[in-house]
C-alpha cells in the first residue's frame, strides 16, 4: 500500500467528518499527499491533521465555486497535481412528504449532496485531464458517495433520495464521459454507517450490523487504486449486515 500512494495526491472533502477522517487516515497510512477540505480549520485540527509537507488543510466552502477552484489550484501548486478526488462531503436529513417539501429542505439536500460534487468535479477534472497517463493508463480517480437506500424512494425521504440518486446518475455520466480519457469515476452506496451520531439517534439498533467507517474506507481506497483501473461507473453496495 505504501508504494501505491507515495507521491500521489488525494483531495478529501468533508475531511473532518467520521467517514472523511477515516478515509484521510487510510490514505495517509499509505503515504499519500493529502488535501483535506472542510469549512472550519478547527474541525480538521480536532481529528489530528496539520499543515506540513504532506498535508494541506483547506478551509473551503464547497458551495462557492471560486473557493473550490482556489483550493485545487493551491493543491497543484504544492503537490504538482491531483490524482484522486474523494467527494465525501454530504449528509442526510429526513424531510416532509413530497407534496409538502419546502424549498429549504430541497435546496439543503441537493446543495450538500450534489452541488458540492459538481463544484469539486468542475475544478478537479480539467486538472486531471491535463496530466499524463500513468503506467496503468490512468490520469485520475473520482470516488463519490451515494446511498444504498436511495435506489428507491421512501416516505419522508423524497428529497434525500432524489439528491443521492442525482449523485449516482452524475457518477455514471462522468464515467461515460471520462473513461476513455484515463479517469475512473465510481461511487460507493453504503447503508447505515457506524458513527457516534447514528448510535445516539438509534439507541435500540445493533451497530454491529452497520458499516464501519474503516470498512467503507477500504472500498474507497480500492476504487482509488490501480487495481480498479478497469472499473468505470460502478455503484458499489457496501451494506455490512444491514
Amino acid at each position: 500500500m505504501q508504494a501505491e500512494w507515495t507521491g500521489r495526491t488525494v483531495i478529501v472533502t468533508g475531511a473532518s467528518g467520521n467517514l472523511g477522517a477515516g478515509v484521510a487516515r487510510s490514505f495517509a497510512a499509505g503515504g499519500a499527499n493529502l488535501v483535506l477540505v472542510d469549512r472550519h480549520i478547527e474541525a480538521l485540527q480536532r481529528v489530528g491533521f496539520a499543515d506540513d509537507a504532506r498535508h494541506l488543510l483547506s478551509v473551503t466552502d464547497l458551495l462557492d465555486q471560486v473557493q473550490v477552484s482556489a483550493m485545487v489550484q493551491a493543491a497543484v501548486a504544492k503537490f504538482g497535481g491531483v490524482h484522486v478526488l474523494c467527494n465525501i462531503a454530504g449528509g442526510f436529513r429526513m424531510g416532509e412528504a413530497v407534496h409538502e417539501t419546502s424549498d429549504a429542505t430541497w435546496n439543503f439536500l441537493f446543495d450538500i449532496n450534489a452541488r458540492t460534487l459538481l463544484h469539486a468535479a468542475r475544478a478537479v477534472v480539467p486538472q486531471m485531464l491535463a496530466q499524463s497517463l500513468d503506467a496503468a493508463g490512468c490520469r485520475g480517480k473520482v470516488i463519490n458517495v451515494g446511498a444504498f437506500g436511495a435506489q428507491r424512494g421512501g416516505a419522508q425521504m423524497g428529497a434525500y433520495a432524489a439528491s443521492k440518486a442525482g449523485v449516482m446518475r452524475l457518477t455514471e455520466s462522468m464515467a461515460a464521459e471520462l473513461r476513455e480519457q484515463g479517469i475512473n469515476v465510481n461511487a460507493v452506496l453504503p447503508t447505515i454507517i457506524d458513527t457516534p451520531q447514528n448510535r445516539a439517534d438509534m439507541p435500540g439498533a445493533d451497530p454491529v450490523k452497520w458499516v464501519s467507517t474503516e470498512a467503507l474506507a477500504d472500498v474507497i481506497l480500492f476504487l482509488s487504486s490501480r487495481a480498479a483501473r478497469s472499473v468505470h461507473g460502478a455503484l458499489v453496495p457496501v451494506t455490512g449486515l444491514s
